[in-house]
């Protein structure tokens, strides 16, 4: 295959950035879209130029790392992640404009990098639990209704990529902070901190500098994960209830 890349390159986080437009040939429809990247790059370098900076890590759909906007969608034509997104969903000759996340509260690091701590301070204000569990329990130890489980283990599968923001046209991380919110508060374990932990990460979430949700539900329809939109819906009852409550005390 051969291919035009028009490719998102920017110095650092205070340089102006631009469109640069690379041609690639031998593209195998087997390669992954990560591995075409680093086909440019590999002939970057041979030039003497500058390779494009991108994010990855496990390559196996996992991590969360590989952040991308293709086309104009967050990873890409499929749902998947960018690493698991192969060449075959493309044809010879075709153009592909590749650009980082686009939103105000994932700043542009380098190329195609985008700074995502933001994320990590929504889940250092509230994404955990405080009860000392020492060694892994015993799997009965503590009952919890198969329906509890199953949504539990819908929300956990969340990993943090952040296709939801770069999808929504708000730049809103609703989707994601409700994932981790409603993983921990549907099970007994989050149970001591169910209150604090809504209203402690919505306020950074918001301090963020993230978007406003409209449930426009482009952010579901983007996540490779499959995190329902009915996560935000729930993460608003949970935030109302907790409100009330605090506001009884």
């Amino acid at each position: 295959m051969k291919l035009t890349l028009r490719v998102w390159r920017q110095k650092n986080a205070d340089a102006e950035g631009t469109m640069s437009t690379y041609e690639v040939d031998g593209i195998s429809s087997d390669m992954s879209f990560l591995e075409m990247l680093d086909t440019l790059n590999e002939e970057l370098i041979l030039k003497g130029e500058d390779p494009v900076a991108f994010d990855h890590d496990c390559r196996e759909g996992i991590c969360g790392a590989c952040s991308l906007v293709i086309n104009g969608d967050a990873h890409g034509p499929e749902r998947t992640t960018t690493c698991q997104l192969h060449m075959r969903s493309f044809k010879d000759g075709d153009t592909i404009d590749i650009e980082p996340w686009r939103a105000s509260a994932f700043p542009v690091i380098k190329d195609l990098v985008v700074d995502r701590s933001a994320f990590d301070r929504i889940i250092q204000s509230g994404g955990y639990i405080t009860a000392p569990t020492g060694s892994a329990p015993e799997a009965h130890a503590t009952p919890v209704p198969k329906p509890d489980a199953d949504l539990a283990f819908e929300h956990a599968e969340c990993i943090g990529c952040g296709a939801c923001v770069a999808a929504c046209p708000n730049g809103a991380a609703m989707l994601f902070t409700s994932a981790k919110i409603n993983h921990l508060n549907t099970l007994p374990q989050g149970a001591p901190e169910r209150e604090t932990r809504v209203l402690d990460m919505v306020a950074q979430m918001d301090e963020e500098g993230f978007g406003g949700c409209t449930l426009t539900g482009e952010c579901a329809t983007a996540c490779p994960k499959g995190i329902p939109l009915m996560s935000i819906t729930s993460m608003n009852k949970e935030w109302l209830r907790a409100t009330r409550k605090v506001a009884k005390r």
